[in-house]
């Protein structure tokens, strides 16, 4: 199991992180600030940046790093912000980008707009 302070404390009985046959399953993070577990609702884009930086922690957390990431599922709850999501999704990742499927979500917890679920290579 992977444990941070460094993103937010689940929401429910399920772990940040686990490790399992050479993956990292990383559960859907939403951007939530991990000191006060609030919102990022400033924007989207903030909204956007957080969660991303949560995996990031989760999965640095674990040993590994975003260049890890071999697939992602984005839960949108508005897909007109498609674009903005796309193009800050992208200054996380160089090359190589993972798979991605992203979907239309009619409600997330917190309100949250956007919910992001990853798994990576483990190099353990």
């Amino acid at each position: 199991m992977i444990r941070t302070e460094r993103a937010p404390k689940a929401l429910g009985p399920y772990s940040q992180g686990v490790k399992s046959n050479g993956f990292t399953y990383l559960a859907g993070q939403l951007g939530i600030h991990p000191a006060t577990g609030e919102l990022a609702a400033d924007s989207f884009e903030t909204e956007v940046k957080q969660a991303l930086e949560n995996i990031k922690a989760i999965l640095e957390a674990g040993g590994g790093s975003m260049s890890d990431i071999v697939n992602t599922t984005v839960y949108l709850t508005d897909l007109s912000k498609f674009s903005i999501f796309n193009d800050i999704y992208g200054t996380y990742f160089t090359e190589n980008f993972p798979a991605r499927t992203t979907v239309g979500a009619y409600a997330l917890p917190k309100n949250a707009r956007i919910e992001i679920a990853v798994v990576a290579i483990s190099k353990d």
